[in-house]
Formats: structure tokens, sequence, C-alpha cells
């Protein structure tokens, strides 16, 4: 039984140890100071490039242990990978009523989430989807292209004009605060979720990014939510993005409109008449 126990206390404290590191290699805002980025012909720094997010947080923000999925047949192949989470402090503050729709919307998540029919994905979930992303800078536009759906979203740095309406990837206006680039997302719909665990927001939502430069390769990707109707305070998600480094990388066609026609209108087709 000795034995035992310290081989337990062995595995928990290796486990400890493993979390920590990994903890320790998240990137914070005042290790990517030290790093001066390269700049563009008008003296900002340059996040021309393709990019990408590598981790779990598609799937859910918050820390997650591996599950499987719900459609049996597919077997690891439809499973969950775990993840440690983005979400600071490791909880969204959900109000009582919006942590009970959270539930629902986990529970219905095979039908119900918006990924599964192709929408839009909104920000800031298009950041992190497992799929790249290409920024092309300019100095009065910046525009972000997602391979996921075709989505694209154009960002004003100067004279923005008012938002027309309410949208999937919303109205984007932005800033320069040192090598940061902060960009200012409202008029977002409430259609969107922030992952494939049904964590979700109203059209009350602010979204507030930071890109901040690490390294010729790395970003910053910083993300404050504010949205009174569903959450009791704002809440941050922080991690890196990637250069994609590869010969010639650049953004795929995935219409993914084609694939999600039987799901959504295959009801509505005409049977034959006997």
């Amino acid at each position: 039984m000795r034995y035992r126990l310290r081989g337990a206390r062995f595995a928990s404290a290796i486990a400890a140890l493993i979390t920590a590191l990994q903890l320790s290699a998240i990137p914070t805002a005042s290790q990517a100071e030290a790093y001066k980025a390269l700049r563009t012909a008008d003296g900002k720094p340059d996040l021309n490039g393709i990019w990408q997010a590598l981790n779990t947080a598609n799937w859910d923000v918050q820390e997650h242990a591996a599950r499987p999925g719900q459609v049996v047949a597919l077997g690891a192949v439809g499973a969950v990978p775990a993840g440690l989470g983005v979400v600071e402090g490791g909880e969204i503050p959900y109000l009582p009523a919006a942590a009970a729709q959270k539930k629902e919307n986990f529970e219905k998540r095979l039908t119900a989430d918006p990924e599964i029919k192709c929408y839009l994905p909104g920000v800031p979930r298009a950041t992190y989807m497992p799929y790249p992303f290409q920024i092309v800078q300019t100095p009065k536009f910046i525009l972000m292209a997602y391979e996921y759906a075709g989505a694209t979203r154009t960002i004003y740095m100067d004279k923005a004009p008012a938002s027309p309406a309410d949208s999937w990837m919303g109205h984007s206006v932005a800033r320069w605060e040192g090598d940061t680039l902060v960009v200012d997302v409202t008029s977002l719909n409430d259609q969107t979720w922030f992952d494939r665990a049904g964590n979700f927001h109203s059209d009350a939502l602010h979204v507030v990014e930071r890109y901040t430069p690490l390294s010729p390769d790395a970003l910053l990707y910083e993300v404050t939510i504010e949205d009174p109707k569903v959450f009791s305070r704002p809440w941050k998600m922080s991690m890196p993005l990637y250069r994609r480094l590869e010969k010639n990388a650049q953004l795929l066609e995935f219409k993914c409109v084609e694939f999600v026609e039987e799901l959504m209108y295959g009801h509505l087709r005409k049977q034959p008449s006997k």
C-alpha cells in the first residue's frame, strides 16, 4: 500500500509539473514588449501574413477533459481533445439564466451549434477555429480573411462609417497602441457561439481584440468580452497565434455551405408520387 501511495503521489506531482510548464509557456503582454516588430512602409508593426491558433478553444474555451463525440459511429474521429482553456481565471461569469441556457446549448450542440450549419463564425471565434486566416494590412484598412466559410471583415483605421446593422462579423474599428493593434468590435448579432460547447452571447456583445507581435512568427491575441445581458462582468481570453510557414502558404477554399444543404433543407425535398 505504501508503494501505491508513493506512486500515486509521484504521478500527481508529475501532472502538476507538466501543467505548470504548459501555463508558463503561455506568452504575456510584458513578454511581447521586449520584441520590436518589423515595420510596414508607414512605420506600423507588420502583421501581414497567414496565421492560425493551435489550441482546443473551438471545442471549448474553458478547461476541459477529453470526451467522446455525440455520434458513436464516428468513434475517435468525433471525440473532443482535452484542453487547458483560454479563459483568464478559468470561469465564464454567466448570469443565472444565461448559465442555464449554456447548459441547454451544450446538450443540443449536435444540431444547435452555428458551425454545424456553416453560419459565419463571428468574432472572436473566427480567430481560433482550426483553420488559418490571413491579415492584409494597409494604412487605412486591415482585411482579415478566414478560410472557414470564406468569412471576411474589414477593419477601419480611419474615418469609419457608422454600422448599418448588426451582422455575423460585426463592425470593426481599430487603433494602434504602441505595437499593439486594438480592434473595437460592435454590432454583432446574437447568432454565433464562442465554441462547440455552447458558450454564447446576446446582441449586446462588445468585443475588444488586441494583437501584439511576440516574434516574427507569433502574435499574442487577447480579447475582452462584455455582454451585460449574459455575463455579470467583462471577462478575457488570450492565446498565441502562429504564422504558417509552409512554402507558398495560402488560404484554400472551404465553402461548407454545400456540405450542409441536406442537413438544413433535406426535409423540404419533394417526395416522388407513387
